[in-house]
């Protein structure tokens, strides 16, 4: 379980970080050290499974959430956005309109 969610994570990066090479041996990097201080977690232990939905949560966002962008003149950038990028539209955003926070009160009230 833990070396799926291990090259689940590594394939994430790559997507994410294609073409930035510096970018992405960090993120191998840091994934690597990440899953190597964890190594000594007992099978089904909570530590384990909650390290397991972690590495999930950050592979997801990754692929889904993280959009690079280079800058081509002053004001303008082109931005890397691949097949896995998350897409929504405004109707997104109006649909959460009136929910409340998990304070229970309403988003930018006083």
């Amino acid at each position: 379980m833990a070396l799926v969610a291990y090259r689940n994570l590594l394939r994430s990066a790559r997507i994410a970080f294609q073409g930035d090479m510096n970018t992405l041996f960090a993120a191998r990097a840091e994934t690597r050290k990440h899953f190597e201080e964890n190594r000594n977690l007992r099978v089904g232990s909570e530590e384990l499974e909650s390290a397991l939905v972690h590495a999930k949560d950050v592979a997801k966002f990754l692929r889904e959430n993280v959009v690079q962008g280079q800058a081509e003149d002053e004001d303008k950038y082109k931005l890397r956005i691949h097949e896995y990028t998350e897409r929504g539209d405004n109707e997104d955003i109006k649909k959460g309109k009136g929910k409340s926070t998990l304070g229970g009160t309403k988003c930018c009230s006083s």
